[in-house]
């Protein structure tokens, strides 16, 4: 290892003071203030200051102040030239360096302001101007971006419902439920084709129409579910053990359903038992997920909003919030405008589902090359649908299996 690597062992983060892990983005940080710099760059995010835009940074205080943190970030030096544009591990050069910044490049990043320049410059040479700006946080009817409060950024990340909506619209809990949060697309922006017109093949419109009927409806068990547990909204307060047992009842009663709708796949009788229950204990949490991300009533997300909003986490369950779980919840809530946004259909959803289960990387399957088969057969399915049913839409079907990784990532997360 050289000098450098050496010394940052002895060294700290000079965002926020924790212990440095190595040179990220030219200066010497820790990897939460890494982590964050990243995704608040590859997401442009525009945040806001309740205070006077000189919060204290420091370990424990960090998530208290978005907007202070990325402003630290680039006052020290970070270098947003040396993320990669895809997003994945591994800077552009390793060897860059801190960077001085203008204060008015500064004020420009902290505005979105450069990024809004930089995607007009981008959608201009791609000769489509057409479309609002991809991972914005700004939207274009003027939705308020998300704002850092000086009680904690933590405790609105973890206020559920209420607080995602209140986060990313500014609608109070006590109102109507007739919003959802502005969303807005993260995939990279390409000129449209011209749509051909085509039909769908008659065997993935047989296959899909299986597919829906054993589907079964994610939004009837919520109701039903929130039913029971109205008893929740009528109390000031909720504490954290009551809030995590009504969400693990809930979790309960979508794997009950799970295991049905499998149960009624039209390939289940060609799986062994062994594959079965191996693709069932590997999957389960991401099913769950799913089917909760392609949920978008206006009664069940009130429902949920007044029962997530009687829990108020104290300071020492926010100390405990790792910095991972925060990047886990901004990645979930990402997901959920993404879903959103594309408004799946019952169609894909089926697909995605059976995608999903049918995941052949999962070790101990009797018949893996099976499941690949199977696996292979409804991605076909599913791209023939999207293409048929969204021919203005061509990277639909590759943002809908993008967001398979990310499910799987949030779900193992959530059980570790």
């Amino acid at each position: 290892s050289s000098p450098a690597d050496e010394r940052v062992d002895q060294r700290t983060c000079l965002i926020c003071g924790d212990r440095a892990t190595g040179l990220h983005y030219g200066i010497i940080s820790c990897e939460g203030c890494k982590g964050f710099f990243k995704r608040s760059i590859c997401n442009k995010r525009v945040y806001r200051c309740s205070r006077d835009k000189n919060c204290v940074m420091s370990r424990k205080q960090r998530n208290r102040c978005q907007y202070c943190r990325l402003l630290k970030c680039l006052q020290m030096g970070m270098n947003r030239k040396a993320i990669r544009e895809d997003g994945m591990p591994g800077g552009r050069n390793k060897s860059i360096g801190p960077v001085q910044i203008s204060e008015e490049e500064i004020e420009r990043i902290m505005s979105g302001q450069e990024f809004e320049g930089e995607a007009n410059m981008s959608w201009s040479n791609n000769g489509d101007s057409d479309h609002s700006s991809p991972g914005n946080g700004v939207s274009e009817s003027n939705q308020p971006s998300p704002v850092s409060t000086p009680s904690s950024s933590r405790s609105v990340e973890l206020n559920g419902f209420a607080a995602l909506r209140d986060q990313y619209i500014g609608t109070p809990v006590s109102t109507h439920y007739q919003y959802l949060p502005h969303l807005f697309s993260y995939s990279a922006h390409s000129a449209l084709m011209p749509p051909q017109p085509r039909s769908l093949d008659p065997q993935s419109h047989s296959l899909i129409n299986q597919l829906v009927v054993s589907s079964g409806d994610v939004i009837q068990c919520f109701s039903w579910f929130l039913c029971l547990h109205t008893h929740c909204a009528c109390r000031y307060k909720v504490t954290q053990a009551e809030l995590f047992a009504l969400l693990c009842r809930l979790a309960d009663e979508l794997l009950f359903r799970q295991i049905a709708w499998i149960k009624k796949l039209p390939f289940f009788c060609e799986l062994s038992i062994k594959d079965y229950t191996c693709l069932l204990s590997s999957t389960w949490q991401e099913l769950i997920l799913l089917s909760s991300l392609t949920v978008y009533s206006k009664q069940i997300f009130g429902d949920l909003a007044d029962v997530t909003s009687k829990y108020s986490p104290s300071d020492d369950e926010l100390h405990r919030f790792s910095e991972e779980g925060m990047e886990v919840m901004e990645r979930l809530i990402y997901l959920f405008r993404k879903f959103n946004q594309l408004k799946v259909s019952n169609e894909e959803y089926a697909c995605m589902k059976a995608i999903n289960f049918l995941n052949q990387d999962i070790r101990g399957l009797a018949n893996a090359s099976q499941l690949e088969q199977l696996n292979k057969r409804y991605w076909y399915v599913c791209q023939d649908f999207t293409e048929y049913k969204y021919p203005h839409q061509p990277n639909r079907f590759p943002d809908l299996m993008m967001c398979l990784p990310e499910i799987r990532y949030i779900a193992g997360n959530f059980l570790s």
